[in-house]
C-alpha cells in the first residue's frame, strides 16, 4: 500500500519550538529547515511526502517544484492550504493508497478524515522525525562497525592475537 504525507507547511513550522522560534527572525531559514527534514524523513521512510505552504497573499498561479526529491507546493493567489490540501487529498485518494495530513489546525483535520485522509497531529510528525533519525544514527553505526573488520567477529581470540604479534612485527 502506498503511503502519502501531506504537510501544512506553515502549521508545521509554528507547532514545531524550534521551527517556530526561528521563524520569527528567519522564515526562509524555518521553511528550509522543514524541508531538509522532511526529504530526510521520506527518503528514509518510504513515505510520498507533499509540503504545502499558503501563499495566499502572493499573486500568482502557484507553484510546484521539487527541492531534494520533496514535491514542495504554493498556493495561488487567494487560496488557502487547507483548500489546497483539500484538493490534494480528493486528486490522491485511491485503491491502495493511504493518505495522511499533518496538521494542528482541528477544523482541517476534521474536514480531511471526511474524505478519507487520516490525521497526523504536528507533534506525532515530529515524533515520527526523530525516531527516523534515531534509526539511521543506529543504522550508520552498526555499518561502520561491522563493515570495518569484517573478519573481527568470525576469528577466533587465538588467531586475533597472532594477527596482532604478526601485525607489530614479533
Amino acid at each position: 500500500m502506498e503511503q502519502i504525507l501531506i504537510v501544512d507547511g506553515y502549521n508545521i513550522i509554528g507547532a514545531w519550538p524550534e521551527l517556530s522560534k526561528l521563524k520569527d527572525t528567519d522564515l526562509e531559514g524555518a521553511r528550509d529547515g522543514l524541508i531538509h527534514m522532511l526529504a530526510e524523513f521520506q527518503s528514509f521512510s518510504g513515505m510520498k511526502v507533499y509540503l504545502v505552504f499558503d501563499a495566499y497573499m502572493v499573486p500568482g498561479l502557484g507553484k510546484k517544484y521539487v527541492q531534494n526529491k520533496l514535491a514542495v507546493l504554493y498556493t495561488k493567489e487567494k487560496e488557502t492550504a487547507d483548500e489546497r490540501i483539500e484538493r490534494l487529498v480528493t486528486n490522491l485518494m485511491g485503491r491502495r493508497k493511504e493518505i495522511f495530513v499533518a496538521t494542528s489546525d482541528m477544523i482541517e483535520q476534521h474536514v480531511i478524515f471526511g474524505k478519507g485522509a487520516l490525521r497526523m497531529p504536528a507533534k506525532e510528525l515530529l515524533v515520527k522525525i526523530k525516531q527516523n533519525r534515531k534509526e539511521v544514527r543506529e543504522r550508520i553505526v552498526t555499518e561502520t562497525t561491522t563493515k570495518r573488520n569484517p573478519f573481527g567477529g568470525k576469528l577466533s581470540d587465538e588467531m586475533k592475537a597472532k594477527l596482532e604479534r604478526w601485525r607489530r612485527g614479533e
